[in-house]
């Protein structure tokens, strides 16, 4: 059971961070940056869930609320360094990525084809999700590189990458429903 009784503690005053299991590091770790980069990924997906909340499109508040459990538990996975791990650790698995599979290819299925890139813009629930699509990949990138220095799970890294499709696909979900128009790029010799 996880107990706060205080918001702030000091500790972090020398610009260190602590993960699970005591370890202290620097806050400009790539680690830090990684779960930092998950949190920040949560709130933008906390306020794109709002937004649908608030335009009573269940079918995407109820994906982007499970998206935020599932976002903390790959937080604290990150904050745990190999050798740190506990019993009962909740871990992102392969089927959370096949699940988010299943979502894209409910979304998409009646949409038009794409022809070309799409702008964000026309509701403020599809820039929110835009945002939120962009930072996961930056979030991605950042796993990628962490990969490259510490082991990071394939289930987690596949999650974060299908979950950046999966935020696509809800922006296309949301023009289709708003009937806004996706706002397409257009190449430069062809713009008025």
């Amino acid at each position: 059971m996880v107990k706060i009784n205080r918001i702030y503690t000091r500790t972090g005053d020398d610009g260190t961070a602590v993960l699970v299991g005591g370890q202290r590091i620097k806050k400009d770790a790539l680690r830090v940056s990684a779960y930092g980069e998950i949190d920040e990924l949560n709130s933008f997906i906390g306020w794109a869930a709002s937004l649908a909340k608030e335009t009573s499109i269940s079918a995407l508040h109820q994906k982007l609320t499970l998206i935020q459990q599932e976002l903390f538990d790959i937080g604290a996975e990150l904050a745990t360094p190999a050798g740190s791990e506990w019993d009962g650790m909740s871990r992102i698995e392969l089927d959370a990525s096949s699940q988010l599979e299943k979502w894209i290819d409910e979304l998409t299925e009646n949409l038009p084809e794409l022809r070309s890139f799409v702008l964000p813009g026309g509701t403020d629930l599809h820039s929110a999700l835009h945002i939120a699509r962009a930072v996961c990949r930056r979030a991605e990138r950042t796993l990628t590189s962490l990969a490259d220095r510490e082991p990071v799970s394939q289930p987690l890294r596949v999650y974060v990458n299908r979950l950046s499709d999966l935020l696509f696909a809800m922006t296309r979900f949301e023009s289709d429903r708003s009937k806004i128009p996706e706002v397409l790029w257009v190449e430069r010799k062809k713009r008025k």
